[in-house]
């Protein structure tokens, strides 16, 4: 496993450069197998485990379900104060009797001071820790004031329940917005966005903000100074939920372009020439880039797991890396 810190140039600390999504422990993934996998991810030094507050609430599951079996784990196992743990607030129905709806009409919680206070001390007894080390804002919320939002988070920060204050979800000037907030009010910035980021990428379009852009990359690449610290870039669906190694998977959320479907062809091609699977050189990829992020691995088997394993320490080489950042042919 390899490592890296963490820091908002305030509160700093190490994770492992791959991170444990457990959107589906407890629901989709069974206690049992969760909690097999989590003992594999410590065994092999992960470090760094993601969760939300509203996981699988889509599938019958309560949204805290994830939580809940990550604090009752870490009590079983003992392993607080070696793991870093990150969830997130804000997405949550503020209806539950209608669907989840981050367009209008929106019905998500949203991130105004209210729901953030109440909510944050809510996942840490959920999660049976006295502090959370990451806490994103889960989706942008532009219906409340940023200096609403960035204060809470501060206020956070200062009483010790929160470590490195993050958001997801987000459109680049809206995080560079939100920094330059935190230093009017003398807070820490956010040290961390968590962005949908795979080696296949969308087609553009006004709105997708979601997606790690190239302006992200390079905003982020300009940060780790004292008058700009450091902002690191987490990537969920980084092997677009198995569409990047099995092509009878559909491609989704805008990827399903001839684009992608060359790139992918590529990247299966260099995977069966140097030995490794599709899904090793994809995290690789995104572990050896210029602008290095940190993958967010949603596995639901130990197999899944071991093959994610292999993927810090493949380092692909710079002819490597130029065929698979070429411009496809007759794309």
């Amino acid at each position: 496993m390899q490592y890296r810190t963490l820091t908002d140039g305030t509160t700093s600390f190490e994770v492992s450069t791959l991170c444990l999504g457990a959107m589906n422990f407890g629901t989709r993934t069974d206690p049992a197998t969760a909690r097999a996998i989590l003992d594999r991810f410590v065994e092999a030094g992960g470090t760094f485990l993601d969760t939300a507050n509203n996981y699988n609430a889509w599938v019958g599951g309560t949204g805290r379900d994830s939580e809940d079996l990550l604090g009752a784990w870490l009590r079983e196992r003992g392993h607080r104060d070696s793991l870093r743990i990150a969830t997130k607030v804000g997405a949550a129905k503020k209806d539950p009797s209608k669907p989840l709806s981050t367009t209008p009409p929106t019905n998500y919680e949203g991130l105004s001071a209210e729901v953030i206070r109440k909510q944050a001390p809510e996942s840490a007894r959920h999660l049976g820790v006295d502090r959370i080390d990451v806490l994103y804002g889960h989706v942008d919320d532009r219906e409340v004031e940023l200096a609403e939002t960035v204060g809470a988070f501060g206020d956070l920060q200062r009483e010790g329940l929160i470590g490195i204050a993050g958001i997801s979800n987000v459109a680049t000037w809206r995080v560079v917005e939100a920094r330059e907030e935190a230093r009017r009010q003398g807070v820490a910035p956010y040290g961390v966005v968590q962005q949908q980021y795979s080696y296949l990428h969308p087609a553009p379009r006004f709105g997708r903000n979601n997606f790690v852009t190239p302006g992200l990359l390079d905003y982020a690449a300009s940060t780790g100074t004292r008058e700009r610290p450091q902002l690191a870039i987490t990537a969920y669906s980084p092997l677009h939920q198995g569409a990047i190694a099995r092509l009878d998977k559909p491609l989704w959320g805008g990827v399903d372009h001839p684009t992608s479907r060359a790139r992918r062809a590529v990247l299966h091609e260099i995977a069966a020439e140097i030995g490794a699977t599709p899904n090793q050189v994809a995290l690789a990829w995104l572990l050896g880039g210029e602008v290095p992020v940190i993958p967010v691995i949603g596995v639901s088997s130990i197999a899944q797991l071991e093959e994610a394993l292999g993927a810090p320490d493949l380092i692909l080489d710079a002819g490597v890396r130029e065929r698979l950042d070429a411009e496809p042919v007759g794309a």
